[in-house]
């Protein structure tokens, strides 16, 4: 049977319903969420920032950080809207979305992501007890591709929206989707 770890993406944040790249912000709407999706949880783990620990909290999962959960380094981009960085530098936006090797913000690639977060998912000790992982979409989105073993250029391909959940069941070297749960349906 192996693990079965819960990826779920925080709550909405301004920078997500403005379609900018975030800096630490909380949450648009903090309220208490249900658990009911998650299932058993018997370990809670969170990135750091503060829409990671504020998702945690409105869960009820008393989550420790884990700073391999943390969100891409969006660089000079982080706090402008996407359209925003597009029209003043169009073709940087078009070869970040298109090599994902590329950082022209300064920050982390698409690629170096899917790597830390694959090696995240490999050091995953094998245990079968329940762990759920409060994070952003982009590190879900890494998570996906990283388990599927496609390549980092998949990672657009992948649509994590606020409080999506993937389910990844197995261990080191073999994770396998169980499934996706957009929120609506969660």
């Amino acid at each position: 049977m192996g693990n079965r770890l819960t990826l779920v993406s925080h709550g909405a944040t301004a920078a997500t319903r403005a379609a900018a790249f975030p800096v630490d912000e909380p949450l648009a709407d903090p309220a208490p969420l249900p658990r009911a999706g998650l299932g058993r949880v018997a370990v809670a783990l969170r990135g750091p920032e503060v829409r990671c620990a504020q998702t945690a909290t409105a869960f009820g999962l008393a989550a420790r950080v884990d700073p391999a959960l943390r969100d891409l380094d969006f660089g000079a981009w982080r706090g402008r809207r996407l359209d925003a960085v597009a029209a003043v530098d169009p073709g940087a936006v078009t070869h970040w979305l298109t090599d994902p090797d590329s950082a022209p913000h300064g920050g982390e690639s698409v690629a170096a992501l899917v790597d830390r977060v694959g090696a995240w998912l490999d050091d995953r000790a094998a245990d079968p007890a329940p762990v759920v992982a409060v994070t952003h979409p982009s590190v879900v989105r890494a998570a996906v591709v990283a388990a599927l073993g496609a390549p980092p250029a998949a990672y657009w391909r992948v649509d994590v929206v606020p409080l999506a959940r993937v389910v990844l069941r197995g261990g080191p070297g073999r994770w396998s989707l169980r499934w996706l749960t957009p929120a609506a349906q969660a």
